[in-house]
């Protein structure tokens, strides 16, 4: 890195996503409960499965915040939000994903502009699996839109507790 303000601004950018990876955790696994308790255990392991991936990209941004010399955040972006139904969170869901999309495209530029390719291939990373995880939202979107409680049918059962 250039500058430590360029390694000042790696740090920020870095506690960003982690911040917003801490909100999409805590809403993924009270999705996952909601869903458990609610019989929906096939889309529950879904929500289970993309909360622990969300764990391990916040471990991962302090493990590099750490490396850097910074202090990582334990502060979420955002609240949870509790009591939806299935096509609400699923709408709440595909605009935190798309948010973490649009951020972590921004800030793997704003980390090759400071000259820190480690922590733009970091970002890199991260974004495959968030544009994953979109898509997963968005394909089950459109089943729900379509097919209604049909689909929604196929996703009762099953428990939710194991991944």
């Amino acid at each position: 890195m250039s500058t430590a303000q360029d390694k000042k601004k790696v740090i920020e950018l870095l506690n960003q996503g982690r911040a917003a990876e801490l909100t999409a955790i805590m809403q993924y696994m009270a999705q996952h409960y909601e869903l458990d308790d609610a019989d929906y255990g096939k889309l529950a392991k879904i929500m289970k499965t993309i909360g622990i991936q969300e764990m391990n990209h916040a471990e991962q941004l302090a493990e590099r915040i750490l490396y850097l010399g910074g202090t990582p955040t334990s502060e979420p972006d955002g609240k949870v939000t509790k009591g939806q139904d299935i096509a609400a969170m699923l709408k709440r869901d595909i605009g935190l994903e798309t948010g973490a999309v649009e951020m972590y495209n921004a800030s793997a530029m704003g980390c090759a502009k400071a000259g820190d390719h480690t922590s733009k291939q970091l970002f890199q990373d991260l974004l495959q699996d968030e544009e994953e995880h979109l898509g997963q939202f968005q394909n089950i979107q459109d089943h729900v839109a379509k097919l209604g409680d049909a689909y929604l049918a196929t996703l009762v059962g099953d428990q939710g507790g194991e991944a």
